[in-house]
C-alpha cells in the first residue's frame, strides 16, 4: 500500500495523508482520524528510507570536487565536511574528473537530488558562464573568481592567483635563476591555471628574465604520474633550467622524482616552488618551497557565505583570501655571476 492509495481510501488528498502521516498539526482532528483508520485497517509501515531521502531533499548541501587527485581539494573537503556537520548540515560529496563538466553536472544534480546549496571546489569559468543559469539555488564557487560572471545566487573565494605566480618567481629570481621552467595546469583563459600562467610572465617581463612559453612551460593535470611525466619532458627540452615554478605542490611532488630518476639533485641542480601549501609539503625531503593558500580561512568563509545565501538569499559575495608564500628547503641560491666588464 502507498500514500496513495490511502488518499483514495480516506477520500483526502496525497498532501493532506502526508501531513497526518509525518504529524503535522495544520489537520483538523476529523481528517486525521479518517487517514488513521485507513492507515490502521491495512497495516500500513511507512517506508522509513523514503521518508528520510525526502526529509533530506532539499536540506543537504553538495560539494563538487573537480579532479581526483588534488591534494588541497582533499584538504578542503574535510574543512567543509567538519564545518557543515557542526552547522547541522548534511553534506554530499561528489568526485568529478579533472575534465568533466561540472556545472552540467549540477544541473543534474538538481533535479535530482534538490539541495539546499552547492559549493564547488574547482571550476572552468567558461562553463559557468555558458550554462550556470539554469542553477537557481545559492552556490559558491572555491578558488575560482565568478565575479565578473554576474549571477545573483553565485558567489566565490578565491587566492590571487596571479600576484603569488609572481612572487614565486620572484622569490626565484632573487636566489640567482634566471632559467625558469613552469609545470602544470591547464592554461585555458577560464582556468585558475591561466591566472598563474599570466604571473609568471609577468614577473619574468619585470626582472628582465628570458622566458618562452611554447619552449619553457609543459601543461599537465594534477597528479603525481603527469607531473612527474611533464617534468620529464620539460627537462629534456630545457635542460638549461634550473629551477621550476610548479602549479601545484602536488604536481612539485612528481616532479621531484623525476628530476632523481633523471639524476639531478633538488635544490643542488633544480630549485623547485610549489603551489598549495598542503600538509605533506612539509614532510618532504627537501621541505617544498610553496604558496600557501589558506584552506582554513577559506573553508569557513564559503561555508558561512552559502548557509547565509541559503538562509537570506542576500546579494552574492566575492573575497579575496590572502596567501603566504613559504621557503621551504627546495630552492638553492645560485652563485652570484660577476659582470665581466667591471674592473
Amino acid at each position: 500500500m502507498t500514500i496513495k492509495d490511502i488518499a483514495r481510501l480516506s477520500g483526502c488528498g496525497v498532501a493532506t495523508v502526508s501531513r497526518v502521516l509525518n504529524n503535522h498539526p495544520d489537520v483538523s482532528e476529523e481528517t486525521r482520524q479518517k487517514v488513521l483508520a485507513v492507515v490502521e485497517a491495512n497495516s500500513f509501515q511507512p517506508n522509513k528510507n523514503a521518508k528520510h531521502l525526502k526529509q533530506q531533499a532539499g536540506t543537504s548541501i553538495a560539494v563538487i570536487v573537480k579532479g581526483t587527485q588534488n591534494m588541497l581539494f582533499a584538504d578542503l573537503v574535510e574543512r567543509i565536511q567538519v564545518l557543515l556537520r557542526d552547522a547541522g548540515r548534511d553534506a554530499s560529496v561528489y568526485y568529478l574528473d579533472e575534465d568533466a563538466d561540472e556545472v552540467a553536472y549540477a544541473v543534474q544534480l538538481c533535479r535530482e537530488r534538490q539541495p539546499a546549496g552547492i559549493m564547488f571546489l574547482g571550476g572552468d569559468r567558461k562553463l559557468f558562464r555558458l550554462e550556470f543559469q539554469e542553477i537557481v539555488i545559492p552556490c559558491v564557487l572555491l578558488t575560482n573568481i565568478a565575479g565578473d560572471l554576474g549571477f545573483d545566487n553565485l558567489s566565490s573565494i578565491t587566492t590571487d592567483d596571479r600576484e603569488a605566480a609572481r612572487q614565486a618567481v620572484r622569490f626565484l629570481a632573487g636566489r640567482g635563476h634566471r632559467h625558469i621552467g613552469m609545470l602544470g595546469g591547464n592554461w585555458s583563459c577560464f582556468q585558475i591555471g591561466h591566472s598563474r600562467f599570466m604571473g609568471c610572465v609577468e614577473a619574468c617581463g619585470e626582472l628582465g628574465l628570458p622566458f618562452d612559453g611554447e619552449r619553457q612551460c609543459e601543461p599537465c593535470r594534477y597528479s603525481l604520474s603527469e607531473g612527474y611525466a611533464a617534468a620529464r619532458r620539460l627537462l629534456e627540452r630545457c635542460p638549461e633550467l634550473t629551477a621550476i615554478f610548479a602549479v601545484s605542490d602536488v604536481t612539485a611532488m612528481g616532479a621531484i622524482r623525476a628530476l632523481r630518476d633523471l639524476g639531478k639533485r633538488v635544490p643542488e641542480d633544480v630549485s623547485i616552488v610549489g603551489y598549495d601549501g598542503v600538509p605533506i609539503s612539509d614532510y618532504l625531503v627537501p621541505r617544498l618551497a610553496t604558496v600557501r593558500q589558506n584552506t582554513q580561512h577559506m573553508a569557513e568563509r564559503g561555508v558561512d557565505i552559502l548557509l547565509r545565501g541559503i538562509e537570506r538569499r542576500g546579494r552574492p559575495i566575492h573575497e579575496v583570501v590572502p596567501f603566504q608564500l613559504i621557503a621551504g628547503e627546495s630552492v638553492a641560491q645560485l652563485p652570484l655571476i660577476k659582470d665581466a666588464t667591471a674592473s
